[in-house]
């Protein structure tokens, strides 16, 4: 069995390539924090346009602070799932000020985003029910209706007439979930939530808006994409992250007072799973404290943002629907993208690249993300770096 495993894992060549041609571009070792200038692991240091922390709060002295005192008070592990023996009082302090961030009458918190879409989506795929998904949305979610009992149909992305054509097809009285990102993590382009609300209301359907890249970058006090649309009644659950915004790690669902507490009972990654460590939920409360009370953090992120998307518009590069601090930089070429990659490391500039099967070869991309701790000037290097090698790989004119 041991060789047949060998066997079929050896047919995989992708990455053997890559190293063999110099162009490998995971597994890059950081010997510092999630900063706008990161030290490798050799010592280089490199601007960081690769990162999630959109806030710059993954490296705060304050989370720091906070995640140092929750060990000294309650350990390094809880040693156990929520339903058991591991829930604390801190996690159910963290999920009161969660609902009330995000409009919903109650949350629950689970160990990592990807464990709460998983058994999220799969507890709520009723047997004779169906799921929409959007054909860009994340991993976690496809894999989360894989394990649903529910029938699983896809629509074209942002593509409210193929949505519409599938719902009308379905059993007006059938349970029915439509699950989307709120602001898509490699192309950043936002959900059309109201459109979508509009169908939900006409077929009666269910809506669940993964949040992890939105919370903290748009809506009031940065509480997401339902809010940034003022629909969060309207938006039956919210999902979020703490490894991006919030500087830490775990994630979370928000909704009704009924759902969630049969989500405690019937969500297999939330009881199997040991519960968010301490410190994690510690770090993940104070960053929401200070998303709340620092709202200059966000402007500057806007900022920012805003001045990289001209930048890129203006030498050429094509961007996309981008909406948000993910800017998507087109290559549409595999080889050509790890190489943009390998060549901006050496000139001190760390991105990383989309490939298949993340998007379809067509779509291949650099995603650059922005940070409220970058500056303009670190936005305006890197820019001028990236122009220079775009152009040399003829990606643009």
């Amino acid at each position: 069995m041991k060789k047949i495993l060998n066997e079929l894992c050896a047919k995989d060549t992708r990455a053997v390539e890559a190293r063999a041609a110099g162009i490998y571009p995971y597994y890059r070792p950081i010997s510092s924090g999630q900063d706008p200038l990161v030290t490798m692991a050799d010592g280089t240091q490199v601007l960081m346009f690769g990162s999630n922390s959109y806030l710059g709060l993954s490296d705060d002295p304050r989370l720091k602070e906070a995640a140092i005192k929750a060990i000294e008070k309650y350990g390094t592990s809880c040693s156990g799932s929520r339903f058991l023996n591991g829930t604390l009082d801190i996690h159910e302090e963290l999920e009161a000020k969660l609902a009330k961030f995000v409009g919903k009458q109650a949350a629950v918190t689970y160990s990592t985003g990807f464990q709460v879409n998983l058994g999220v989506i799969s507890a709520l795929g009723f047997r004779g029910g169906f799921i929409f998904l959007d054909a860009l949305d994340h991993a976690c979610i496809i894999d989360g209706s894989r394990l649903s009992f529910s029938e699983v149909r896809k629509f074209r992305h942002n593509d409210m007439g193929d949505l519409e054509k599938k719902l009308w097809l379905t059993p007006r009285n059938a349970p029915k979930l439509i699950v989307v990102d709120g602001v898509y993590s490699m192309e950043g382009d936002i959900a059309p939530l109201p459109d979508i609300v509009k169908l939900c209301k006409k077929y009666n359907a269910a809506v669940m808006v993964d949040d992890a890249h939105g919370l903290g970058v748009i809506g009031k006090n940065g509480s997401g994409t339902a809010s940034h649309f003022g629909l969060t009644k309207d938006t039956d659950l919210i999902m979020g992250t703490f490894s991006k915004s919030f500087g830490s790690l775990g994630g979370f669902i928000a909704g009704d007072n009924d759902v969630i507490d049969y989500l405690k009972h019937n969500s297999r990654s939330l009881i199997f799973s040991a519960s968010m460590t301490p410190a994690a939920v510690a770090a993940a409360s104070t960053a929401l404290d200070i998303m709340i009370h620092e709202p200059e953090r966000r402007e500057n992120l806007w900022k920012v943002t805003r001045h990289a998307q001209e930048a890129f518009a203006a030498n050429g590069f094509d961007t996309g629907h981008t909406q948000s601090p993910i800017i998507p930089l087109f290559v549409r070429d595999t080889v050509k993208a790890m190489t943009v990659v390998r060549k901006a490391y050496e000139v001190g500039v760390f991105i990383t690249p989309v490939i298949a099967p993340a998007v379809p070869e067509k779509d291949v991309l650099i995603r650059f993300a922005l940070m409220a701790t970058h500056s303009i000037a670190q936005v305006d290097e890197a820019v001028e770096k990236l122009t220079k090698i775009f152009r040399e790989l003829e990606i643009i004119q």
